[in-house]
């Protein structure tokens, strides 16, 4: 008789439990994941509906965090209202009760390794053999998760069972539900999964290890406990994801105290449904952990709407002020508002040159010293700022162009817009290629890395020529500048093409980093020639965009011929 149970084969069976989870969840996903986020947006018009849909949805992906992040991704994007989003919050919860469902009927009712061995077998060998098709290898992946998922519980099963052996129930100590459902919480917020929480639960339940109302309790604590997620990811985070997060904690507290509180009720239930809980513990949790959750549903509903007015005026909508000028400025009075525009557009501008120079991970303050500036964002919040900035200038052009403006006004407001466009594109096409560069930070070729520097330097000396002319009031400077700078932007362009070609004939480049190498240098290009061209849509009048035009064809036609 061992004296010992085998805590690495426990170990090893949590394990592969969840990694056999993480397979599922990701070929689920990856099978069916967009017609999942489709399902969700478009099944969710009401409350009864978003809680069908949460539970659908949780149940087939198994995994309520995955569900909870496209809910706050649909709440972000202003698709989806806060009560439904409450609503397939709600529904998540009972679509995860699934999980004990499955470990108890499968994991305890039939052998093991005759069902996990033939699906890990079966899709391994299809990952190896039909790995190509992508459609095919996720559904070999998903066998594989299946198989691991019991072949884990087997493993967990065998652990426990040799404890037995050696430990006796009845010294235990009985310290109340309530202890028991902490435990059960800090366990899954340690592991990060009430799936493995309510496995290991009903394995040392089947084992005789702990009690039926141990195990209850502990359940309960594993529900709260898959709320950490959240609540960490809403640290510090937008106030959607405050009411998120704090939603489905108040929803899974409620649903915890209702869960002990009625304990004795629903075991009564239980027994009427299945017989006694104690004959049958095992299939007796997974119908507790089903019931309380969809009495905590029912209790719930009534109020979704008064609950999410109480958390958006908990977590209201912070007022971000984008713009620097146009707050000041009435679309009214054209003068003051053409004046207010065209200095938002060169706040744009900076803004542009500062996201741009943060992307290629270039020191801003090299460029825009004694500037007021952004390092403090994030390069995703920091491109949202740049559009919000776009939507605020466009909203206040369309005020003006509605109103009285004569045809030159009304020329230079849409040249305005237009350079505002122009801005965006110059971030876009850098944002695009970001992941390049970062390959090319990695690079183990000298080419590469050289080349990679060179960008750095070339845009640090545009944009310092460029800056320059936002404070510049004479319209002659300016066009020559810009003039000048396209011209060595098409010098520069040849220059990088010919020296990619000599590299390619000498071979020392692979065909991907030629490839990289001239998306890159295109991107870079363009990026360059839309911040140049927005300064002279921003600067410049009707008649000096003529003349700036004309040298510019000259240009390029004595360019040509040479």
């Amino acid at each position: 008789m061992p004296e010992t149970f085998d805590i690495w084969k426990l170990l090893a069976g949590l394990g592969i439990f969840l990694f056999g989870m993480f397979l599922m969840e990701e070929a689920v996903k990856n099978l069916a994941g967009r017609s999942f986020k489709k399902f969700i947006r478009t099944s969710t018009t009401g409350r009864i509906r978003s809680i069908v849909s949460g539970a659908s949805v949780t149940a087939i992906l198994q995994s309520s965090s995955a569900v909870s992040l496209m809910v706050l991704a649909f709440v972000g994007a202003g698709i989806m209202a806060m009560d439904n989003a409450i609503g397939v919050i709600l529904g998540s919860n009972i679509g995860t009760t699934v999980t004990a469902w499955i470990v108890a009927y499968f994991g305890f009712k039939i052998d093991i390794e005759a069902f996990s061995l033939p699906l890990i077998g079966i899709g391994g060998l299809g990952l190896i053999f039909l790995g190509k098709s992508e459609r095919y290898s996720n559904l070999s992946r998903l066998l594989v998760g299946f198989g691991f998922l019991f072949m884990g519980l087997d493993y967990m099963k065998q652990s426990v069972t040799e404890l037995t052996e050696t430990f006796d129930m009845a010294s235990l100590p009985d310290y109340g539900i309530v202890v028991y459902a902490l435990v059960g919480l800090l366990l899954t917020a340690t592991m990060q999964s009430s799936s493995a929480t309510i496995a290991i639960v009903l394995t040392a339940l089947n084992a005789q290890v702990i009690g039926f109302h141990m195990a209850a309790a502990m359940v309960v604590g594993a529900n709260v406990g898959t709320t950490t997620t959240v609540i960490l990811g809403a640290i510090g985070g937008s106030q959607i994801k405050k009411r998120v997060a704090l939603s489905h904690l108040t929803f899974n507290l409620i649903s915890a105290i209702i869960g002990l509180a009625m304990l004795p009720v629903l075991v009564w239930v239980i027994t009427l449904i299945i017989g006694s809980p104690t004959e049958n513990a095992v299939m007796g949790v997974a119908l507790y952990h089903t019931l309380f959750n969809v009495i905590g549903v029912l209790v719930f509903v009534p109020f979704i709407g008064l609950f999410a007015k109480l958390l958006i005026k908990a977590y209201p909508d912070k007022v971000t002020q984008v713009t620097e000028y146009l707050q000041n400025a009435s679309p009214n009075i054209s003068d003051a508002a053409i004046a207010g525009i065209q200095n938002e557009i060169a706040h744009l501008i900076r803004e542009t040159i500062e996201y741009n120079l943060k992307t290629l991970r270039i020191d801003v303050s090299l460029v825009l010293s004694g500037q007021r500036h952004s390092e403090k964002l994030s390069l995703e919040d920091h491109y949202e700022k740049l559009n919000l900035l776009q939507a605020e200038i466009f909203s206040f052009a369309a005020t003006m162009l509605s109103s009285e403006m004569d045809k030159e006004e009304t020329a230079l407001v849409n040249r305005q817009l237009h350079a505002a466009r122009m801005a965006l594109h110059s971030a876009k096409s850098i944002k695009d290629v970001r992941h390049n560069f970062d390959d090319f930070d990695a690079s183990e070729s000298s080419f590469v890395t050289q080349t990679n520097a060179e960008f750095r330097k070339r845009l640090i000396e545009l944009y310092l020529k460029l800056s320059g002319l936002l404070g510049e009031t004479r319209h002659a400077e300016i066009a020559s500048k810009l003039d000048k700078s396209l011209k060595h932007l098409t010098k520069e362009d040849e220059r990088f093409v010919r020296s990619i070609a000599e590299q390619t004939s000498k071979g020392a480049l692979q065909d991907m980093e030629i490839s990289h190498l001239l998306l890159v240098n295109r991107a870079f290009i363009q990026s360059s020639r839309q911040l140049i061209l927005a300064i002279k849509e921003m600067t410049l009048n009707d008649e000096e965009l003529e003349i700036f035009d004309r040298l510019t064809e000259q240009s390029n036609s004595s360019a040509h011929e040479e």
